[in-house]
């Protein structure tokens, strides 16, 4: 009976001992890796000026009179914003979805990361916000394969800790708000605000602020204009109002009212396709092209107009150019309207009083200046190889006052189409300052890139006459 008992005394003591040896070896093994990570050895980390200075590509803004932005060039439509312009609601929707205890962690969530592994990531990930702006500003989503992710998540650790020693808690929101993408050309919260809404951040509804923030999650599969997931983006906007009834930031009443509310969108891609003042704005661009070899940086280096964050201000009124491209768009469909009315006995349409030869010579001299044509001549392609081309059938989406149209017609066809459609140009300028107050180069620039009133050449007309008349008045007195 003693020898079993000695011997039970003997087993509990080899399984403690190596029980305490498993546990003071994972901790050892957790903090080597930690300190081979730290030091470089997994792949090269930022140093301390990378967090000080994280490389941001910031879009130039296009800034009219009235103090409104027209429209931007950019490599990634980012416009920075600053914590004290971020919405209290925006903010808290984040911190409740993303990561409620972002204000008591240093940067890693332990208790997160605790409950993912032993649920195996069934009730959501550990990453905290500063984890995933850490991953946001320098290493991506790295390798797929096991063993590289966990070293990646190392690596991901430690930045989140040097960011949240570097900067406050405000600042790091404000970071992750500026760095994250949203799909339609919206990098960070200002532009994804404009774009989704037509708003400024600080203007955003509640409900408003939970669609972008749902959209954190993956911003194509919780996109709330893509046809394929606008039903998934309602039930996360869901998701993320229940979150901050959980946590206390709004009442269940409030929940309740807010989630039965439809998404309504204001949608204006900032493209340069769309938007306000898109003939102006391309003028605009091929002139600061010149602009910035003529007006170097402190020193000495050029300014570059798609990632240096400038601002071009403008004397077009957005008021004026809004009322100019409103009266644009009634008048000339009203007239397209009628005219393709008339064409329907037209045999010949458009063209009046042409020869077949004529009208094939016309098509063909339009065809040679198009992109699809030089683009296939650059690449070395034989002219009736070209032409047959343009002679086979393909999907397109062409232009009509009605909003674009997904069709089949041959690229040619697609040419007579739009020869069917009157031009216009529209420029307002104020006589006292000779300051251009609203530029409509055509009906669309995206489908017409041809700007009657940078390039198209005109008889003065009856605009001629103040001159002649007040100069009758001068040699009568």
């Amino acid at each position: 009976m003693t020898k079993k008992k000695s011997e039970n005394t003997t087993t509990y003591k080899k399984i403690t001992k190596w029980l305490w040896i498993a546990f003071i070896g994972g901790f050892a093994l957790i903090g080597l890796t930690f300190l081979l990570g730290s030091l470089g050895v997994f792949g090269e980390l930022p140093t301390f000026e990378d967090l000080e200075n994280p490389e941001n590509n910031l879009a130039t803004e296009v800034i009219s009179i009235d103090g409104k932005t027209l429209g931007k060039y950019y490599k990634e439509n980012r416009t920075p914003i600053r914590y004290k312009d971020l919405p209290e609601n925006l903010v808290k929707a984040l911190v409740a979805t993303e990561d409620v205890r972002f204000y008591e962690h240093s940067g890693i969530d332990f208790y997160g990361t605790a409950r993912a592994v032993i649920k195996l990531g069934r009730d959501g990930g550990a990453s905290t916000v500063t984890q995933q702006l850490a991953k946001l500003l320098f290493h991506g989503e790295g390798s797929k394969s096991l063993p590289s992710r966990l070293l990646q998540k190392v690596k991901e650790w430690i930045i989140a800790i040097r960011l949240e020693r570097q900067y406050t808690k405000q600042e790091i929101i404000t970071m992750y708000f500026n760095k994250q993408g949203f799909l339609f050309n919206a990098v960070g919260i200002r532009s994804a605000a404009r774009i989704y809404f037509g708003k400024e951040p600080k203007e955003l509804k509640m409900e408003e602020a939970a669609v972008l923030v749902a959209m954190l999650k993956n911003p194509r599969q919780y996109n709330p204009h893509r046809e394929i997931s606008k039903d998934k983006s309602l039930l996360r906007r869901n998701v993320v109002l229940k979150q901050l009834e959980r946590n206390g930031d709004i009442t269940m009443g409030q929940k309740d009212s807010l989630q039965k509310l439809p998404t309504v969108l204001d949608f204006s891609p900032e493209d340069t396709g769309y938007g306000v003042a898109t003939y102006f704005r391309e003028y605009l661009r091929s002139f600061l092209k010149t602009w910035v070899k003529d007006n170097k940086k402190p020193d000495g280096s050029e300014y570059n107009i798609y990632s240096d964050g400038l601002k071009i201000y403008v004397t077009l009124d957005s008021r004026m150019q809004k009322y100019a491209e409103e009266a644009m768009e009634e008048h000339m469909s009203n007239l397209q309207r009628i005219f393709f009315k008339v064409q329907k006995k037209n045999k010949n349409a458009p063209f009046y009083e042409l020869t077949k030869k004529e009208v094939k010579r016309s098509l063909t001299s339009a065809m040679k200046r198009s992109n699809r044509y030089k683009r296939m001549k650059k690449q070395g392609v034989s002219e009736t190889e070209i032409t047959k081309s343009f002679e086979e059938k393909t999907e397109m989406r062409i232009f009509s006052w009605k909003g674009e149209i997904d069709t089949v017609m041959t690229p040619l066809d697609s040419i007579r189409y739009y020869k069917h459609f009157l031009q216009a140009g529209l420029l307002s300028v104020e006589a006292q300052t000779g300051h251009v107050k609203a530029w409509v180069g055509g009906i669309n620039y995206k489908h017409f890139q041809y700007d009657h009133v940078k390039q198209g050449k005109r008889q003065v007309g009856s605009t001629f006459k103040p001159f002649v008349y007040a100069t009758a008045i001068n040699q009568l007195q």
